[in-house]
């Protein structure tokens, strides 16, 4: 045992003397692909364990760094912030400001575009330390080996690895955060709100011309950076508390509505008929997680029902945990109702001559998957608690 336990902090040590030494050499990436909603692959790049263990430490003094100077409306990948936070703000700010358009920008392949050249820049603003920047342009250049073969990487960062979410908050804190702030500033004759999510962004605006122009300037900031916003998935739709009177008038249907960070944003009202900003689970997400369950339940269904209950009561509870806004409710029972779906119809056949009816189904349900029930408080109470 002893000689086991000095095996990781020889290796720790071996390491900590080659990257002081220079002697270190970065390991290309391994690439998988995994599937999308929309049905493409995504590449994902994964690093040696070596690798992982150094861009881990690396992140966590850099962060402490950069938090210092990333500003308020970027959420993802920071300490402390979660997807919900980013829906909160965008929630609360379409709430309280005056919001009638809203621009869902869609960035093309973010991640495999990013400039070596402009990281190597940007970095070197704040980082002094040239052994920080030569450890980051290895990770950045070793290369990723895919079906047996080496290819080398002139631009982007893997995503899967430790590094990349810092590298890609930093490139767009100088593209696009700092730019935006200014812009409203100089250029916004309105309110504008902005949320940012790593590469998903939404703004909201007051005036059509704001927005309008926001989106031109932005096509043109991005261009310079080796970013262009997907011409298909880029969106500016009328949204607000207005949103659907003002279409009524003019003779056309309900607003459209947009997606953002697993949730469809509606424009809806109140029983006393007062706006109110809707957010239900995106359907196609929901759609694709039932097929995985599904699946799972195939290969499982000649397992134990109780051990079968522990692992979908995981799978509801970690749904609810995510979806349970408030809103939802009808989107989260009704997730629930098809996992007992696919249960009951894995559980029958196990056998030709099953005796299970939906009786004894409601019984398991009630006795292994957790009840439906809101989890999170209203957006903007947690908006002003934590802000």
């Amino acid at each position: 045992m002893a000689g086991l336990r000095a095996g990781p902090r020889a290796n720790l040590e071996d390491l900590h003397a080659r990257v002081h030494t220079g002697a270190y050499r970065a390991s290309p990436a391994r690439r998988v692909y995994i599937p999308k909603a929309d049905g493409r692959q995504r590449p994902l790049g994964i690093a040696t364990l070596e690798d992982k263990v150094l861009q881990r430490a690396v992140v966590e003094v850099l962060n402490a760094i950069y938090e210092e100077d990333f500003l308020g409306y970027s959420y993802g990948f920071r300490p402390g912030r979660s997807p919900h936070d980013a829906l909160d703000a965008l929630a609360t700010g379409i709430l309280r400001k005056k919001v009638n358009w809203v621009l869902d920008a869609d960035i093309c392949d973010f991640f495999s575009r990013l400039d070596h050249v402009w990281i190597e820049k940007f970095l070197g603003h704040r980082i002094a330390d040239k052994r920080v920047l030569r450890l980051i342009d290895k990770w950045l250049n070793a290369g990723v080996i895919e079906d047996g073969n080496w290819s080398e990487t002139t631009e982007g960062s893997p995503q899967g690895a430790s590094v990349s979410p810092l590298l890609a908050n930093v490139y767009l804190h100088y593209v696009f955060d700092r730019w935006a702030r200014q812009w409203r500033r100089r250029h916004a004759h309105g309110d504008v709100i902005i949320v940012r999510f790593a590469d998903d962004l939404v703004a909201g605006f007051e005036h059509r011309d704001d927005a309008q122009r926001f989106l031109a300037d932005l096509r043109e900031r991005f261009a310079k950076f080796n970013l262009e916003l997907h011409p298909e998935k880029t969106r500016l739709i009328e949204f607000g508390r207005f949103a659907a009177q003002r279409r009524r008038a003019r003779g056309l249907g309900k607003p459209e509505t947009f997606d953002y960070l697993g949730f469809t944003h509606i424009c809806g009202t109140t029983r006393n008929g007062r706006f109110r900003l809707k957010r239900i689970t995106i359907s196609k997400r929901m759609r694709a997680k039932l097929r995985e369950v599904k699946d799972q339940l195939k290969q499982r269904r000649h397992l134990p029902i109780p051990e079968q209950g522990r692992w979908l009561a995981s799978v509801v509870r970690g749904h609810l945990a995510y979806y349970a806004v408030p809103g939802n409710t009808r989107a989260v029972r009704a997730f629930r109702d098809q996992v007992t779906r696919h249960w009951i119809k894995a559980l029958r056949r196990r056998s030709q001559r099953h005796r299970l009816d939906w009786e004894r189904m409601h019984r398991l349900a009630t006795r292994w998957l957790p009840p439906v029930r809101i989890v999170h408080p209203y957006p903007d109470v947690r908006f002003d608690a934590r802000t």
